[in-house]
């Protein structure tokens, strides 16, 4: 009787552990780390949100960017280039993911008259301009095509295009997953499809992990950067409201800043 009754205890304690609302004191990463949302060609806010970062840091934590570096904004090749040179002398300390417009980019690259033809409908214009590529119209017939995205190779400092192809999706770090768009609620962090890390996921909003394991990403714009159940959403739309944010997240906790 006593090792049931103990039994059925330690059953009603799980179910109270696992229906319980995540918080930030349920946050375990293996060390601390900041994230920086969305930047969308913003070079501007980049900096000053690095300087601000460098301010608050305490050490050399990890700095995760959750991808779309381009696009939209005035200055991606310049994000781009910075980005590069920086991930390539700290290797250890700068993580730099892959967001659904730097696909559309190499899918341009890849098939300029074919599914790369959607990236100049969403800012690829403006990030062609960035690297002194010109384009007249969103749109161009095949021959213009291919010839734009032999411009933009070239265009493209020595060994930067080979980087945006070897981004990752996933960075994690104990029960904190970063990715540029979404996990499924319904798959474990290291089984999710790459669509989804980079295009989203119709539950993912709307849904709670049950598993204890949190979400940093970009992608869907938010007014601010607040967690949201087992989401830490931190796009704060830079392109359109000038505000670039990121978050630092620690042991137990979680701090958000604004630029």
């Amino acid at each position: 009787m006593i090792t049931r009754l103990k039994s059925q205890i330690l059953g009603w304690a799980r179910l109270r552990q696992s229906s319980a609302k995540p918080t930030a004191a349920d946050l375990r990463p293996e060390q601390p780390f900041f994230a920086i949302g969305d930047i969308h060609g913003c070079a501007d806010l980049l900096k000053a949100i690095m300087r601000r970062l460098d301010q608050v840091a305490e050490g050399p934590e990890p700095v995760v960017f959750v991808g779309d570096y381009i696009d939209r904004g005035r200055n991606s090749a310049q994000v781009l280039s910075w980005l590069f040179e920086t991930q390539q002398d700290n290797p250890e300390q700068v993580i730099c993911l892959m967001g659904n417009h730097e696909r559309m980019l190499l899918d341009f690259i890849d098939d300029p008259a074919g599914r790369g033809a959607q990236w100049l409908r969403n800012g690829g214009i403006d990030t062609l301009a960035s690297f002194g590529v010109a384009l007249n119209s969103g749109e161009a017939d095949t021959d213009a095509a291919v010839a734009i995205a032999n411009a933009l190779e070239k265009a493209m400092p020595a060994g930067l295009q080979d980087w945006l192809r070897g981004l990752p999706l996933i960075w994690s770090s104990g029960n904190v997953h970063c990715v540029h768009a979404a996990l499924s609620p319904n798959r474990a962090p290291e089984e999710q499809r790459a669509d989804v890390l980079l295009w989203g996921h119709p539950e993912f909003m709307t849904s709670v992990r049950d598993d204890g394991q949190f979400v940093v990403h970009g992608h869907t714009i938010v007014p601010k950067a607040k967690m949201t159940g087992s989401r830490i959403p931190i796009d704060t739309g830079a392109f359109r409201t000038d505000q670039l944010s990121a978050v630092r997240v620690g042991m137990g906790s979680c701090e958000y800043f604004s630029i």
